[in-house]
């Protein structure tokens, strides 16, 4: 068993660009989304009872909301519903190196694509944040760290890598 040499502690920073330009409206907090499996209840002979058998590669909607400040260019770049929103977050994951004390960061990576579902023009109120959001559904997310694809799920081209490995290659060496 190897050894933790860092303990990962916070995203030190991150950056939204949507087309590669920055979206400097979005607020300071986004919620990524949950992959939630596609189940089927197995029931019948030599069983006792039932259970959920999952699907692999298959997820129900994918969502993202995109959370803005105020209203401004940035949320309206994005609300075409015949156009591929492509989205990448950069952050800075900041850890502690166990042996020294000493900080230590590395890359994270996340690109989205999808299509405007829904849009929220905030709320209007003196000397606040409107809190405007637009939801898109994603077809295709990547998450990688410091340059090591974790997780590419790509819905349209039967896509399923995680930790480096294809889930759906005897799948598709089947179909």
């Amino acid at each position: 068993m190897s050894e933790i040499a860092n303990i990962p502690e916070v995203v030190n920073n991150f950056r939204v660009y949507h087309n590669g330009n920055d979206m400097v409206g979005v607020s300071g907090s986004v919620k990524l989304p949950s992959l939630e499996a596609i189940t089927e209840e197995v029931s019948g002979a030599g069983i006792l009872g039932s259970y959920e058998t999952s699907i692999p590669g298959h997820y129900s909607s994918l969502a993202q909301e995109v959370p803005f400040r105020i209203l401004d260019k940035d949320i309206f770049s994005i609300m075409n519903p015949s156009e591929l929103v492509d989205l990448t977050f950069r952050a800075a994951n900041q850890s502690t190196v166990k042996s020294t004390g000493a900080l230590a960061y590395n890359q994270m990576r996340i690109v989205e694509r999808g299509r405007l579902k829904s849009f929220d023009a905030g709320t209007l109120e003196l000397g606040k944040q409107m809190n405007a959001s637009a939801t898109l559904e994603l077809m295709y997310i990547l998450i990688e760290i410091d340059g090591k694809t974790m997780l590419e799920y790509d819905k349209l081209n039967s896509v399923f890598v995680a930790n480096g490995v294809d889930l759906l290659a005897q799948i598709r060496q089947y179909t």
